[in-house]
């Protein structure tokens, strides 16, 4: 990984363009930027810059989806994405990283991971500010950030610096551990815009009801690899996962972005099963069997026991009337929970809500407030769903503003 210029000594410097934060949406709005001829700043209070990318898909980097479009993602103005996403989407991105040779594969549902590692993207971003002359510092923070008569005065680690066009690309709240922090948020109020209230998503969730807790507890590290998962109308079907905490998993991640404190979950353990006419076929077929056996063909031994114990009393199915088999379909084809929570920003991949984009271009993702400010990213108000769709976002909004700064 090449290495990029770190502060060594307080300076004026005046460049046409300054990008805060380098991340996804960071770099690439800077080699686009900067393969149009002008000249930018690029600069992150870490000491390396992509942090989030390298972390991301278990390493591989779920770097965006092949079915991308706007009704993936959330936010209060559900129209904004939709003219960054349709001027560089998802095949515009599938073919950078195949110029720069580097191998993938689709994993499911169009979630498209590197074979190698997630340093490969990073990589490739990295390579593309170098050939176009981005300069990128690290170690160095923004103090504070005032506006001028032709565009903007900063200070900084690396001294005093002058732009006509200043783009926030700080990201979200999520994964303070990476260096994420509010930044973005402090600079759209102080320019006037609405900074719509943050909240953690794609995040676990945690339970402290005592029995299921237990539960959760005992089947800590289990999944259950086909369930729907449905919150305020909308539904996901995917694996979940029992952790110590509570629950995860990709059904799990996904619902949270819709759920609210107090919300009731619902979960089909078993959608791909009509229950009631298969029980009721095993009770015929199988009379002696016990009810716990039965379910240890559907999850794990642990599980069927565990249910068995919690939720039923596990006896031979001949012992079951109908309406008793019809009671345990719908226990588990709609168990119903109240999470007391999440894990919070401490584990959550994403930042919904964010700066208004009711109040920035959805062509430049410039403000309307202040020209010359720009704000690319999970900074504002739209947040994918899990699968390489806040990539993809990060992509497109860096894209659309970098056509413009």
């Amino acid at each position: 990984m090449p290495r990029f210029t770190h502060p060594t000594e307080v300076a004026v410097l005046q460049t046409e363009v300054v990008i805060i934060g380098a991340g996804a949406a960071g770099l690439m709005c800077a080699f686009t930027a900067a393969a149009r001829g002008r000249r930018v700043l690029l600069l992150d209070h870490a000491n390396k810059a992509g942090k989030k990318i390298l972390m991301s898909g278990g390493g591989r980097c779920n770097f965006t989806n092949l079915y991308t479009e706007p009704a993936n993602f959330l936010s209060g103005n559900p129209h904004f994405c939709k003219s960054a996403l349709a001027r560089y989407t998802q095949w515009d991105f599938i073919d950078l990283v195949s110029r720069h040779g580097i191998p993938y594969h689709e994993k499911k549902l169009g979630q498209l991971f590197c074979d190698n590692k997630a340093s490969d993207i990073l990589g490739m971003l990295i390579d593309e500010c170098q050939q176009a002359g981005v300069d990128l510092r690290l170690d160095t923070a923004v103090q504070c950030i005032d506006k001028t008569e032709i565009g903007f005065c900063l200070q900084s680690d690396a001294g005093e610096l002058h732009c006509q066009s200043l783009v926030i690309a700080t990201g979200g709240l999520s994964i303070p551990t990476l260096g994420a922090s509010g930044f973005g948020y402090q600079v759209a109020r102080q320019f006037g815009h609405t900074v719509l209230p943050t909240r953690a998503g794609l995040v676990p969730f945690t339970v402290t009801d005592p029995s299921l807790k237990a539960m959760c507890e005992a089947l800590s590290g289990t999944s259950v690899e086909d369930c729907q998962v449905t919150c305020n109308g909308q539904s996901f079907r995917e694996n979940i996962l029992f952790t110590h905490r509570g629950l995860s998993g990709p059904a799990i991640l996904q619902i949270s972005s819709y759920w609210q404190p107090g919300d009731v979950v619902e979960i089909d353990l078993l959608p791909h099963l009509d229950l009631p006419t298969w029980l009721d076929e095993q009770r015929h077929e199988r009379p002696n069997t016990e009810l716990k056996t039965l379910l240890g063909e559907l999850f794990t031994r642990k599980m069927a026991t565990l249910l068995a114990e919690h939720w039923f009393e596990s006896r031979p199915l001949k012992q079951y009337g109908k309406a008793e088999l019809e009671a345990i379909a719908e226990r588990l084809a709609r168990w119903q929970l109240v999470p007391a929570g999440t894990e919070g920003y401490r584990t959550a991949e994403v930042t919904l809500g964010g700066v208004d984009t009711r109040e920035v271009s959805s062509k430049t993702m410039e403000s309307q407030k202040v020209a010359g400010l720009y704000f690319v990213g999970e900074v504002l108000d739209v947040t994918g769903h899990l699968g390489g769709f806040n990539f993809q976002w990060a992509w497109a909004s860096g894209y659309a503003a970098a056509q413009h700064v």
